[in-house]
């Protein structure tokens, strides 16, 4: 009798337990599921000014939760500000090659500043790397003098999958983490 009671209780919990592991794969076929684990904050300003620098939103969104996880106020310990986590020498000379009137240190915390001009300095480097995605992120993060130089000492080929040749640390996992949010994004965003 115990035998027997002892394997319906085993039954009954790899009932449940099957049960379960059914409920929470399929839960994460929801999109809405995917929009709690990866909110995407601040997406109207990311549309608007991803828009106006031709560049896709979802790829503006992944930098903002990679730089800041969408804290506003943060400053690093190099000094870069915001949302996109610019360095105030680099906004400034974004916000001249755009045109920006009066723009001051102070704005580069205000959300649509920092995205503007964060959007309007990715798309600049896309073009400076010839739409090379990994090489214009690896540029955002540590510059482009530097990655040219990787590029010409053949130290890194700018691919994708070699991102584990960046000779830096840092800049190789902000490339594979900006990459894999992208993809992220994109795949549970994009409508």
């Amino acid at each position: 009798m115990i035998g027997r009671n002892l394997i319906l209780a085993i039954r009954m919990r790899t009932l449940v337990a099957a049960a379960l592991l059914v409920g929470v794969v399929s839960i994460t076929f929801i999109p809405s599921f995917w929009n709690l684990v990866y909110p995407i904050y601040y997406y109207p300003v990311i549309q608007r000014e991803a828009q106006v620098a031709q560049v896709d939103p979802f790829l503006i969104a992944a930098l903002v939760r990679v730089e800041s996880h969408f804290r506003e106020d943060d400053i690093s310990h190099a000094g870069a500000i915001g949302l996109m986590q610019l360095m105030p020498d680099t906004a400034s000379w974004a916000a001249q090659k755009i045109g920006m009137k009066k723009y001051t240190r102070a704005d580069l915390a205000l959300p649509s500043i920092n995205i503007r001009l964060g959007s309007w300095y990715m798309a600049y480097l896309l073009r400076m790397f010839h739409g090379n995605l990994p090489e214009a992120l690896a540029a955002y993060n540590a510059g482009p003098n530097r990655v040219r130089r990787w590029l010409r000492k053949g130290v890194w080929s700018g691919e994708e999958m070699t991102i584990n040749d960046i000779p830096v640390r840092e800049t190789r996992h902000f490339v594979a983490r900006v990459l894999y949010t992208y993809e992220t994004f994109s795949r549970f965003y994009r409508k």
